[in-house]
């Protein structure tokens, strides 16, 4: 685990508390948005580790896909909700650790200007 980044480990716990509930959705939600939050939190991870190892002048290009796929993570996981594909209340859970993770990876683009 990549400890001395500690994003990435915020990234993994929601991953890992997300994953628990994917067998819990319909089976029609299951296959499509189930599967596409768990690839674009997959690819989120990868764009974070990739920052984290790369030389300064590469980072911010890594970050700035990481922000997309963070919002899009953001984006998925609400119609999740409103499709009613995943409880609200973990729905509400889940979304305030993103919205730490956002704090996390708003502060890190900053720490590069």
């Amino acid at each position: 685990m990549n400890s001395d980044v500690p994003i990435i480990q915020k990234v993994y716990d929601f991953y890992r508390e997300f994953y628990g509930l994917v067998p819990q959705m319909p089976k029609q939600d299951r296959h499509t948005l189930g599967e596409e939050i768990q690839n674009t939190c997959l690819e989120f991870i990868k764009s974070l580790i990739y920052a984290s190892r790369t030389d300064k002048k590469n980072k911010f290009s890594f970050l700035e896909k990481a922000a997309m796929q963070l919002d899009l993570l953001k984006l998925l996981l609400r119609l999740a909700e409103d499709t009613k594909s995943i409880p609200t209340k973990r729905y509400l859970a889940l979304s305030e650790k993103l919205q730490e993770i956002g704090k996390m990876l708003g502060g890190w683009i900053r720490s590069l200007n």
